[in-house]
């Protein structure tokens, strides 16, 4: 059995329960035995517990740094995140491929606890991983903290009891929803890869830089900055090996942000012009501003787009509107 996401998540989750009034949060202990960790629905939150809530979600297999960067004559505070593991660390963690919706509750989950429930068959049968921890670790992205109903329903889908099931939960709109959301720019250029056909496993290392965007008013903006610092902001750096590297160099053209026809607006303004409807956005939008990928076979440097510093600056200037 290959590393234990779940395993290797909880360990990090206990730091944050050990840590709850330093990093402004809030333990819950749900009647059914589920323990859920408030990182800013009822209480504030913090950039720290955004870090950590990135490293949960990574399954324990990535690290997330907070760092600074230059864009343009911006400087912004920034998240540096780095794998070893990427395709198991991101599209077989870290991703927020399950929807979650019981009653009118609804979420986006991502996190280990994907790798147990297994929701995504197709994906997880193409990345060859599947966990059989017996405790779980989830996180939702939720202005709404869930009920026993919705934890009893992650727990079966998992397989485990819910005493075993532990969940951070996070507002887009929040410090640690901005920390966490900038934490995914590497998962969102290898899931912009896999979109395309490229082979994830032949990475064998990957990193990404992006900057924060401060906490906004409300999800729906926040949604807007936080994809943005991404979108405009966003820099990973990967180092592939093996035979799927021919075509890297027409695949790369493929992958920024820049290549989708939707580009080139902040995105909280196209998110605005398709009346809130998420999917009339193109899905080949997501990804960072530049990717770049080392062959390690060949020595040859592939790299395709650019970090665009007006959007960029358009978007965070809007918070106050």
């Amino acid at each position: 059995m290959e590393t234990s996401v779940n395993q290797n998540a909880l360990i990090i989750f206990k730091e944050m329960l050990k840590l709850e009034d330093n990093l402004s949060c809030s333990v819950i202990e749900q009647p059914n035995g589920t323990t859920i960790v408030d990182a800013g629905i009822e209480v504030s939150g913090s950039e720290e517990a955004g870090r950590l809530i990135g490293e949960i979600s990574m399954g324990g297999l990535g690290a997330v740094r907070f760092a600074h960067t230059h864009i343009d004559n911006i400087t912004l505070p920034a998240v540096i995140v780095g794998t070893d593991k990427p395709s198991i660390a991101t599209l077989g963690s870290q991703l927020a491929g399950w929807r979650i919706k019981v009653d009118d509750f609804v979420a986006m989950a991502s996190g280990p606890a994907r790798a147990l429930a297994c929701v995504e068959k197709e994906l997880f049968d193409e990345l060859e991983y599947q966990d059989d921890f017996n405790e779980a670790v989830i996180v939702l992205e939720s202005n709404v903290l869930p009920s026993t109903k919705v934890t009893d329903f992650i727990a079966e889908k998992c397989g485990i009891v819910p005493s075993n099931l532990h969940c951070v939960v996070a507002p887009t709109a929040s410090k640690a929803g901005s920390v966490q959301i900038s934490a995914r720019v590497l998962e969102v250029g290898l899931h912009k890869l896999h979109t395309l056909g490229f082979r994830t496993q032949k990475i064998r290392k990957g990193y990404g830089v992006a900057p924060v965007a401060p906490a906004a008013k409300n999800d729906a903006r926040a949604m807007g900055m936080c994809n943005d610092c991404i979108l405009y902001g966003g820099r990973v750096f990967l180092y592939v090996h093996g035979d799927a590297t021919d075509d890297i160099s027409s695949l790369i053209k493929k992958a920024p942000a820049s290549a989708s026809s939707q580009y080139g607006v902040p995105f909280y303004d196209l998110f605005k012009s398709f009346d809130f409807d998420f999917y009339k956005v193109d899905p080949l939008l997501f990804s960072p501003a530049e990717l770049t990928l080392n062959d390690t076979e060949t020595g040859k440097v592939h790299k395709a787009g650019a970090i665009n510093p007006e959007v960029l600056r358009k978007s965070l200037e809007s918070l106050e509107s």
